[in-house]
């Protein structure tokens, strides 16, 4: 199944479709900016504002981490993933970590 017709949902079913539980699945990434942008963050953190360069990573970590679910995934022969949820927190002042993890399923 070509992954960009891969199914990742947030709910427990698919309309239509019948499957079985392969078991869970995790897709993970930790990110870091670098000093300069970092220097530039700790600015913004005392006027006040949303840091831009620290949404993006953000946003980077979250779409690598679904990539990665995605081919976690598929090398467990799933053709979808239900129940995908993210979870995320910062390791020291600088670095987050994003996994997304739900449960693998093949159709049936």
């Amino acid at each position: 199944m070509a992954e960009n017709h891969f199914i990742v949902t947030t709910t427990e079913h698919i309309p239509g479709k019948d499957y079985e539980v392969i078991g869970e699945v995790f897709g993970l990434t930790t990110q870091s900016k670098n000093v300069v942008r970092n220097i530039g963050a700790g600015l913004k953190n005392i006027v006040g504002g949303e840091i831009k360069d620290y949404t993006k990573m953000l946003d980077e970590a979250r779409n690598t981490s679904v990539d990665r679910l995605k081919e976690n995934a598929q090398k467990m022969g799933a053709d979808a993933v239900v129940m995908m949820r993210f979870d995320s927190g910062s390791i020291g002042g600088d670095m987050q970590s994003v996994a997304a993890y739900g449960t693998a399923v093949k159709f049936v």
